[in-house]
């Protein structure tokens, strides 16, 4: 079943170049040139992958991803015309998945597009993650991507599934930032280790009682991060 992709820019040239060079690809496109169109259809559709500018009317990214979040976990990627690094951690810190920095290289976006859809798609995953990995009061199922405590269902994103993954299946073993920035967003992620301690935040937010004294994701001061078996 073909991929369907939102892209959501005011810009009407870009989301024309993006729509033809995804549809190239077999991809479904929608496009909306404004924040409140994008939040329209992503409500009232189902998309594989949201790529979303920062700077749009009636309501910019930020906004429109924060409310993404509160009923969808679909992967998004922020485009933003800024360099500014601040911008690109604010849009992590509002739920996105990555980021790309204008002008851009189309090869690149369909890149981190494609790498972020075999993450999330269970076919990928079956043969060698089809299982259900239970610590204490969390259970993590591998092939729905699916995160429980205490028999809650804890939405997440595809970047905090992946990190929380990494860290659950090797308990105890301590990463580095940067190399979970390798293990989780790739080699030739651009981002810093900064990237890395933003999910920790979101995701000890999440699965934490107490956020600042964590009982599952734990900090090896100047080393790194660890799941505590």
């Amino acid at each position: 079943m073909a991929k369907k992709v939102l892209v959501v820019d005011d810009e009407k040239l870009i989301v024309k170049g993006i729509r033809f060079s995804l549809e190239q690809d077999g991809m479904e496109v929608d496009c909306a040139y404004d924040g409140e169109e994008a939040l329209k259809l992503a409500k009232e559709n189902t998309y594989d992958m949201i790529l979303l500018d920062l700077m749009l009317p009636k309501m910019d990214g930020f906004e429109v991803c924060q409310q993404i979040r509160e009923f969808s976990m679909t992967p998004v990627i922020m485009l933003t015309a800024k360099g500014d690094d601040m911008d690109k951690i604010l849009g992590l810190e509002y739920g996105a998945d990555d980021y790309i920095t204008k002008p851009f290289n189309i090869l690149e976006v369909k890149a981190r597009i494609k790498a972020i859809m075999r993450r999330t798609s269970p076919m990928q995953r079956k043969g060698e993650e089809n299982k259900v990995v239970e610590n204490g009061d969390l259970s993590l199922d591998c092939e729905s991507r699916r995160l429980f405590i205490l028999e809650k269902e804890i939405n997440v994103t595809a970047r905090e599934f992946d990190l929380l993954a990494l860290l659950v299946l090797n308990p105890n073993k301590v990463y580095s930032r940067e190399k979970l920035l390798k293990l989780v967003w790739g080699s030739d992620y651009p981002g810093d280790v900064r990237t890395v301690d933003v999910h920790v935040r979101r995701l000890r937010e999440k699965i934490e009682a107490n956020p600042s004294d964590p009982k599952y994701v734990q900090t090896k001061w100047g080393v790194g991060y660890y799941y505590q078996g």
